[in-house]
């Protein structure tokens, strides 16, 4: 089964195997995170974010932070924030690279901070703070959500560019 997407054809197999390995890599480092207030950052949420983003599109990237949202907070890991702290960025991403021309795709894991800081804050303390009983100021949560969406996004572009230096994602084109 393909995907027709512009004039590519994506394979949905190898798009959900590829969504799942990063799923895999969210949860397997999710112990490492930081506290700040009522959220745990995770920079390495925002890493996965920044890959499935650059290499999946917007959809299937909100679908990797969506599960891993799930699987983290069924495990104990995550609090509710993981979710309004990791989809607007994967989103983010998936769209800058979407718009991008193909040899800049990988400059769309830049963009994660955008979603994650700015959107994602606003809508963890519009939404989940109420919900979970805190009062936590928008302001805080961009500080918050900065501090572990920055060093990640870094890190995931780092990785995208390693993996087109070793010839890995010369045939990135094909999944995104």
């Amino acid at each position: 089964m393909t995907v027709k997407e512009g004039s590519l054809e994506l394979s949905a197999t190898r798009k959900l195997v590829v969504s799942s390995l990063l799923v895999g890599v969210a949860v397997v480092l999710s112990p490492l995170y930081f506290p700040f207030g009522p959220t745990k950052c995770y920079p390495f949420q925002h890493m996965v974010n920044a890959l499935a983003g650059v290499l999946l599109g917007p959809w299937w990237a909100a679908l990797v932070a969506v599960s891993a949202s799930v699987i983290r907070n069924l495990t104990g890991t995550g609090t509710l924030f993981a979710f309004p702290g990791s989809i607007p960025g994967a989103l983010a991403v998936g769209l800058a690279a979407r718009f991008l021309p193909a040899r800049r795709r990988a400059f769309g894991a830049l963009f994660e901070p955008l979603g994650t800081a700015l959107v994602g804050a606003y809508l963890a303390s519009t939404l989940v703070a109420p919900a979970v009983g805190r009062s936590v100021a928008t302001s805080a949560l961009v500080v918050a959500f900065g501090a572990s969406s920055v060093p990640g996004s870094l890190l995931g572009f780092a990785l995208i560019l390693l993996l087109q230096r070793v010839s890995i994602l010369a045939s990135a084109r094909s999944l995104a």
